[in-house]
């Protein structure tokens, strides 16, 4: 980075920092790869992020007193009218670098950046007019661009910082830099430009005229003009080369001189820095994903309105009358305040393996907070405590409150009277999220910085009591009563308040007596799969090692394409910046054009060694009671869907031998009988049939036959009978990519099919079932026009990039459009079903209980004697969850292991 500047000139000149924002941008866009920074939607952030660091960066370094930033508004300017050629030969524009020049735009707006682009001028003339403005009116000037025409512009007090290693380095041109690099002054250097060419630009060089010759001459004669009045001096076949082009050079030299009278609407004055909109930059770097805490920081720390060396308020703007309390003083505290809706705030030590809750925050809106800690409070304290928490009369605001409810009950304590989720709220409001840490909402939606001692998630690392400790959990505890406020508004603009009461927070204390509960596992099965699994991964590479002839590293993507494509001479895969690739698609397709067995032995190998992974993990899992509880997540999927990790059941392979084995290591535990499984039939397709009201696919589901056989021989014109398994599979496939907003490509790659087949194929389905054909385009078409899609309970998915003009982006969006009203809803019936037979379970009295979601399927311990009720009780509840024109058809199995309840 640049050589770091001090606040203030030697002669206490204000300083002007100019950019070129296109030409920074493009450099940050092949510094960084896209595929390491993309949204979830899509959207390649790798310019963005490579321009924002750099500037957060430079303006730490050279701390601008004003500061702007130009971009070019097209190809079209007055050199391109003067010199059509004029930067012809450039290539087509990435479709990963469209649309972020337009987000850098945003991250100015919401930093209070000037951005100047002015039509039919380059970003360098406006700068050009800005620094000869600026320094006439006493300005040190500071320009950053990859353009060595601003070299043009160097003067004792305009300086321009070239980057030399992507956007990282910046190098210093002073005069004496350019002397020293050139061998010429500033002033010199277009016409040195002009002799030299540029083919970046298509400005045509002189034959035989390189670098050293141009400079040469420049300093020979003095000025290019001299050179051209005096050309006949220049001796031998260099001579006559400059003869022959003296009009490229003069046309070369007056498109290199850069235009210093713009016409602009403000003056260098104008540009001086202002306070940023922090919320509008928080949740600008939130939308993008941009969640990498030193680059937010940094940003923040150049904030001109963040005053130095002094750390942000506590509350930003809100008193808080807190207090430390001691042994005794919770019960008082509560009786005073305890009727009110609280904010709530604490430290969950489960993953301390302390099994409780720490550290306890309360606020109220009145400006009351509290600060206390459970392992302090005497019995009068920890009674009260307990009745308050439970009470559904008491309101009750948390973040996250499902880590509440998973800890409570070590106390002997229960949550109740849950008005408000702040993540979940948040979540309902803009589900494409993918972090709905509490710090961020607070500086998004409140426009308030929690206190330092906040960690990233919004929790606090457990241990200290000092006050500044408090404080900082106090802040949160308001921080989040106030989010509650605010997402009520919120809530009702989306349509998502019954969504949040009726659903998703009842869902998330369900979650939490899941989570507790866990599921027994079988450690000795479970270590003698990975002891099989991995021998498997040392006999694949032995094997992959004999089929070479020489040992090599099989994890390394260098020495694996090393020897599949120089040794062996396989075919060349898809080509990569590191190589040619090598995952699992790429080795598949090699198995199938050569006969070479180590592509097989190699996805093999990876097959083995994810398995030997997965089960490792599970077994570091099993907790001391011997079971394995996983953590679910209800924010994760943006179609509403249930996640889990530590451990990720839902990497868990169904189809496999394999994957049943590892299933197999999941048992009912010590008092109960068997397991159950319980699941939806199709449900993706029913509700495509329900929301498309198809006739003819609704028949399909109505008539008791097998769906995908009746839909096979409507398809392709045969009997039933007639239906071949490769049919079958086909019309399987098709139906459930149509769910998921799968196009004819994506069809014939899943299927090795040719784009032309599946294209027909989908034709075919769609002229026999029109109805589902024009519900998947009127889903497209209403999205387009609201903005978002919206499951049959309301949720909503916002899909901003249906009007994008990058194509990559719209398409995207086009997809999730198709595929998030249906896989929306059938989350959502799969949550009601989860809540009602939970609901009938406690109802009935009965013991057996809820241990597990993954995908459609819901698991249940059952307790001995009570089968019957409860398969009885499951399929009436889950059938009962909605009502579909396809009626939702439930399957049941029972057995000692999650494999054998299969059904």
């Amino acid at each position: 980075m640049a050589e770091k500047a001090s606040k203030k000139t030697p002669d206490n000149r204000p300083r002007l920092l100019l950019m070129d924002g296109h030409s920074l941008a493009y450099r940050a866009f092949f510094a960084l790869p896209a595929e390491n920074f993309t949204t979830s939607s899509g959207q390649p952030t790798n310019a963005v992020y490579g321009f924002a660091s750099m500037l957060a960066n430079t303006l730490r370094d050279e701390a601008p007193t004003h500061f702007a930033v130009a971009f070019d508004v097209s190809r079209k300017t007055w050199r391109s009218e003067e010199f059509p050629e004029y930067k012809a030969n450039r290539s087509k524009t990435p479709d990963e670098f469209k649309g972020q020049v337009e987000l850098i735009g945003e991250l100015l707006d919401a930093m209070h950046a000037h951005r100047f682009a002015i039509e039919g001028f380059e970003a360098d003339d406006v700068i050009a007019t800005l620094a000869t403005q600026a320094e006439g009116a006493g300005f040190e000037v500071l320009i950053v661009t990859g353009d060595r025409d601003s070299f043009q512009l160097i003067t004792e007090h305009t300086t321009v910082l070239y980057p030399t290693k992507g956007v990282s380095e910046l190098t210093r041109f002073t005069p004496e830099k350019v002397q020293e690099k050139y061998g010429l002054t500033p002033a010199q250097y277009p016409d040195f430009a002009a002799l030299r060419g540029d083919p970046s630009d298509n400005l045509p060089s002189i034959p035989k005229v390189g670098e050293k010759t141009a400079a040469k001459w420049i300093n020979q004669f003095g000025s290019l003009a001299d050179l051209v009045e005096r050309a006949d001096e220049v001796k031998g076949k260099v001579g006559e080369s400059l003869r022959e082009h003296l009009d490229s050079v003069t046309l070369n030299r007056h498109l290199t001189e850069l235009v210093r009278d713009v016409e602009l609407t403000k003056t260098p004055q104008d540009l001086e820095r202002a306070p940023y909109d922090r919320t509008a930059l928080t949740g600008f770097l939130e939308v993008l994903e941009i969640r990498n805490p030193s680059l937010r920081e940094r940003l923040l720390a150049v904030d001109p309105g963040a005053v130095e060396d002094e750390a942000p308020a506590p509350a930003a703007g809100v008193e808080l009358d807190g207090k430390v309390l001691a042994s005794g003083e919770l019960a008082p505290w509560l009786a005073e305040h305890g009727d009110e809706p609280l904010g709530v705030a604490l430290v969950d030590t489960w993953a301390l393996g302390t099994g409780g809750i720490g550290e306890v925050a309360l606020a109220a809106a009145d400006g009351a907070a509290a600060w206390f800690d459970t392992t302090q409070l005497d019995e009068a304290d920890e009674k009260a405590f307990g009745t308050w928490l439970a009470a559904a009369d008491r309101p009750k605001v948390l973040h996250n409150a499902k880590s509440a409810m998973r800890v409570a009950p070590e106390h002997g304590w229960q949550v109740g009277g849950v008005t408000m989720d702040t993540a979940l709220a948040a979540y309902l409001v803009k589900p494409g999220r993918r972090s709905f840490a509490l710090d961020a909402l607070a500086v998004e939606y409140l426009g308030r910085e929690l206190a330092p001692a906040a960690a990233a998630d919004g929790q606090l690392a457990f241990g200290s009591d000092d006050q500044a400790e408090a404080d900082a959990l106090m802040t949160q505890a308001r921080a989040i009563l106030d989010l509650g406020d605010a997402f009520t508004g919120r809530l009702e603009e989306v349509g998502a308040t019954e969504l949040l009461q009726d659903i998703e927070l009842p869902t998330s204390a369900l979650l939490a007596k899941l989570e507790r509960n866990g599921i027994w596992a079988d450690r000795p099965h479970l270590v003698s799969l990975e002891e099989q699994f991995a021998a498997a991964v040392q006999q694949a590479v032995k094997e992959a090692h004999a089929a070479v002839g020489h040992e090599f590293n099989l994890g390394s993507p260098k020495q694996l394409q090393e020897v599949l494509f120089g040794e062996l001479g396989l075919p060349k895969t898809k080509k990569t910046k590191t190589g040619y690739t090598t995952d699992a698609d790429a080795l598949a397709w090699l198995a199938a054009q050569t006969e070479h067995e180590l592509p097989v032995v190699m996805l093999r190998h990876r097959e083995q060694a994810r398995l030997r992974v997965t089960v490792e993990g599970l077994i570091k899992m099993i907790a001391a009671d011997g079971r394995i509880h996983t953590t679910f997540s209800q924010t994760v999927a943006a179609t509403g869907r249930l996640s889990s990790t530590d451990p990720n059941l839902q990497n868990v392979p169904v189809r496999t031998d394999e994957g049943r084995a590892i299933r197999r290591g999941f048992v009912v535990g010590e008092g109960y009988e068997s397991l159950m499984t319980a699941d939806y039939s199709q449900i993706e397709l029913r509700v495509m049939a329900h929301l498309s009201e198809d006739a003819g696919l609704i028949e399909a589901f109505t008539s008791g036959e097998d769906l995908h056989t009746t839909v096979a021989s409507q398809v392709f014109g045969v009997e039933r009978a007639a239906v071949t398994a490769d049919m079958r599979r086909k019309i399987k496939a098709m139906s459930y990519g149509l769910a998921y907003g799968l196009s004819a490509f994506g069809l014939s790659q899943q299927l090795n099919i040719e784009a032309a087949e599946a294209r027909g194929l989908m034709d075919t389905f769609f002229e026999r079932f029109g109805g589902v054909r024009d519900y998947l385009q009127r889903a497209v078409e209403e999205a387009r026009a609201t903005g978002y899609t919206e499951t049959m309970l309301g949720r909503r998915r916002y899909l901003p990039d249906l009007n994008s003009d990058n194509r990559q982006r719209r398409e995207m969006a086009e997809r999730m459009a198709l595929n998030a009203p249906i896989q929306g809803t059938a989350a959502d019936i799969v949550k009601v079903a989860m809540l009602r037979v939970d609901r009938a379970l406690t109802e009935a009295g009965l013991t057996s209980r809820m241990l597990l979601q993954v995908h459609d399927e819901i698991v249940l311990e059952i307790a001995p004697g009570e089968r019957d009720r409860v398969e009885e009780l499951v399929i009436r509840e889950m059938a009962a969850a909605t009502e579909l024109r396809a009626p939702l058809d439930i399957s049941v199995g029972v057995g000692p292991d999650w494999d054998s309840a299969a059904h």
